[in-house]
Order: C-alpha cells, then structure tokens, then sequence
C-alpha cells in the first residue's frame, strides 16, 4: 500500500517510525551492542538495517531491563532501511517457573495450623 504514495511521504513515515523505535523500550541484545526494535508481531521483528546485522539463531528481546521475549529467527530480509526477521518460534519469558498442575483459583494459601 505504501508503494502508491509519493516517495517523500513514504520517507516521511519511515522516518517517523524510526523515531518512535528510539523512544520504545524494546530492544534486542547481542553481547554489548543493543538494538532498537522498530515493530515487533507475533511471527515477526523489524530493526533498522542501518544499525543492526543480520541475525540468525537465538535473540533475546528485552522490554528495559526485564528479559520479555525468547525467539528464534530463521529468516531476515530488507525492505525500505528496515530488516525484518521472522521467527520460527517466540517464547515469552516468565519470572516464575512453570507449574506441572492445574492451580485452582478458590484454594487455600497454605494449611492451617491444629489448635
């Protein structure tokens, strides 16, 4: 759809959204380097591709300093200055560990003591 608007409004949303990848929290982190994430789905990721490699495997993505999202990529591809990268599977990361039973809303904290 964008192909049909002249080619300095495209530029102009293009810019617009790197801008507002600057001001979001959610970034991805390879070692020391840290990206921005321009838009993130369900199956994919969008980087700026002036500023990112091409990644390939694990990524974490982080939402500040909290660990929000584990995903492997196996496909990246550029369309205007961005990378986009697909995901074979996205896991979000939980603080807690996973439960192997069904918690039931109505029971109790804990046992209480006999008198």
């Amino acid at each position: 759809m964008l192909e049909f608007l002249p080619k300095d409004v495209r530029e102009g949303l293009v810019l617009a959204q790197t801008r507002k990848a600057r001001r979001s929290r959610l970034r991805v982190q390879l070692g020391q380097a840290v990206f921005p994430v321009v838009q993130l789905t369900a199956d994919t990721i969008v980087l700026e591709a002036g500023l990112s490699p091409r990644l390939r495997g694990v990524i974490d993505v982080f939402d500040g300093a909290r660990l929000f999202l584990q995903g492997l990529v196996v496909a990246t591809r550029q369309e205007d200055g961005l990378l986009v990268c697909s995901f074979k599977r996205s896991n979000p990361v939980s603080d807690t560990p996973p439960l192997d039973y069904v918690r039931d809303e109505n029971a109790p904290a804990g046992l209480l003591p006999r008198l």
